[in-house]
């Protein structure tokens, strides 16, 4: 392990290197008409889906924008313009749209992702991908929207299509602009790569908050892991109390939580287990959206970063926490004017913590939701100790059959989703995580993974088995997700759903776990408890 101390003593002007400005790939504000305002007169590259219901007008300011509407008395209607992009400046770049948009009377969109669309969509490799950033119906008055995606290396097709969809009302549209973001880079100062331990591998599971100190004992000294993801989580995910609770309340449960935790470090100690604290559940919870209110609320966004600071100090001179995992599976939404979006929430907190504490690891999921892809969109942070996370539940038809009404009886490896899932799929997956790591020279953490236990057949087993085999490959650190939490993902659950009780047996996907955590050096804590 590197002396954390001498890379914190570099000069500021040694850090990461000055950004590359992004490249605009299109941007269009509708001026440039010739003739008659309707639709027709757009250059040719603006394909309409309706000669109806699509025109360019004047604004209030004497200015030109897109107009599109569908009227209340046809009921609900798509209507559109599209414009191919240059796949070719595409590929492989992360990709930020933005724009202007106004709205009247517009319907309630049956679906978080119908209503008003200002989208990509890309083909690749068989798939396709619809980002947007989700608007709500009725009335607002001129609004910017934006959001990044990764674009894959394979693609073949990039349209953006602007419009309604699915919904009546009004929607306007002006200062559409599409940007190539260039990544960036850590200083050449972090030449080591960072664990924050000494072991050749992490390996163990999340575990709930109501997981007791005799099921960490067995956890640790009989199954023989190294490791659990400790959840800060008050009564669910996504949505919790948090989401309506005062900062004042939220402190309350938290506080509890945290004593909670520092109570079970000396079983965890005594098991052999190292833990990562998570905040599950940050300040102010989540929004209808499940967007963390913390990119939305400046009093969410300081107690968070205050929150931070208080568990460093809390926990700095514990040998048993091995890390710090500032927010399970972040999601932004629209950061308002003022706010820190997530790169930039993240790297002050990391900042504040390192401050603190210069010994544990600070471990950043991207967003949105933690995803391999989304890590893409993710620069690496230029704070010293910081390791990145990813949750891996692709294919998620797979993973989360019947969980929140999805259909059952998906088979892996197989066709899912009109695509072919085995290992080589998954590696293909997981490809942005390693790319990440490589570019960067950083340490990955792979926080959550799992198959839900009434898979057919030994569907889930197997799905287990290559994830795990890619993770080690790959020299990943690695928590199940979970051990004694909903017996929905316990291992220790037979494939019957209706049985709520463990099985008499190992399941073969306990034995898979318990063949690998077998492998675990355990470890050395120091004479002197700092629990």
């Amino acid at each position: 392990m590197w002396n954390i101390f001498a890379i914190m003593s570099i000069a500021v002007a040694c850090a990461a290197a000055c950004a590359q400005e992004p490249v605009t790939v299109l941007r269009w504000d509708f001026e440039e008409i010739v003739g008659e305002q309707n639709v027709q007169a757009l250059p040719a590259e603006w394909i309409a889906s309706s000669k109806e219901g699509i025109a360019v007008e004047r604004t209030e300011q004497g200015g030109r924008c897109l107009h599109v509407w569908v009227d209340a008395a046809t009921g609900p209607g798509s209507r559109n313009i599209r414009y191919r992009l240059p796949v070719d400046k595409l590929r492989g770049q992360r990709v930020r749209v933005n724009a202007l948009v106004r709205a009247k009377g517009v319907s309630q969109p049956p679906k978080p992702w119908n209503g008003i669309k200002c989208m990509l969509r890309i083909e690749s490799g068989g798939e396709i991908q619809w980002p947007q950033q989700n608007l709500p119906g009725g009335d607002f008055d001129w609004r910017p929207i934006q959001f990044v995606v990764a674009v894959p290396d394979d693609c073949q097709q990039v349209d953006l299509i602007v419009g309604l969809e699915n919904v009546t009302g009004d929607a306007w549209f002006d200062n559409i602009a599409v940007e190539v973001i260039p990544k960036k880079k850590l200083s050449s100062n972090h030449k080591e790569v960072f664990k924050g331990h000494n072991l050749p591998r992490l390996r163990g599971a999340m575990i709930g908050p109501h997981v007791t100190n005799a099921d960490l004992l067995e956890f640790g000294n009989v199954w023989k892991a190294n490791h659990i993801r400790w959840q800060l989580i008050w009564n669910g995910f996504p949505h919790s109390p948090a989401d309506s609770a005062t900062l004042d309340e939220y402190r309350q449960w938290l506080d509890g939580a945290l004593k909670r935790l520092e109570a079970a470090l000396p079983v965890c100690r005594e098991a052999g287990i190292l833990v990562t604290v998570d905040l599950h559940t940050p300040p102010g919870g989540r929004n209808e959206a499940s967007e963390c209110r913390i990119f939305h609320d400046r009093e969410f966004q300081k107690a968070f970063i205050d929150i931070w600071e208080d568990i460093a100090r809390r926990f700095a001179d514990s040998d048993v926490v091995w890390g710090y995992d500032l927010v399970n599976e972040p999601v932004e939404g629209m950061v308002p004017d003022g706010l820190m979006n997530w790169q930039r929430l993240a790297e002050e907190t990391a900042r504040r913590v390192r401050a603190i504490d210069q010994k544990h690891a600070i471990i950043i999921e991207p967003a949105p939701w933690g995803s391999p892809s989304s890590i893409a969109l993710l620069d690496p942070i230029d704070v010293p100790g910081v390791v990145y996370s990813v949750h891996m539940y692709v294919p998620h038809a797979f993973t989360h059959q019947g969980v929140y009404d999805n259909p059952v009886g998906i088979v892996y490896p197989g066709t899912i989703d009109g695509k072919w899932y085995d290992r080589n799929t998954l590696r293909k997956v997981l490809e942005p995580v390693r790319r990440f790591q490589e570019e960067n020279g950083v340490h990955i953490y792979i926080g959550e993974f799992s198959a839900i236990r009434w898979a057919p057949a030994d569907s889930a087993c197997q799905y287990l088995k290559d994830c795990i085999e890619i993770f080690e490959e790959y020299g990943w650190d690695w928590a199940y997700h979970a051990f004694r939490e909903w017996d929905g993902w316990s291992v220790e659950h037979g494939p019957d759903r209706n049985d709520r009780n463990r099985t008499a047996t190992p399941t073969d996907r306990a034995l898979l776990l318990r063949s690998w955590y077998a492998e675990n050096v355990k470890p050395q804590f120091s004479d002197k408890k700092k629990d």
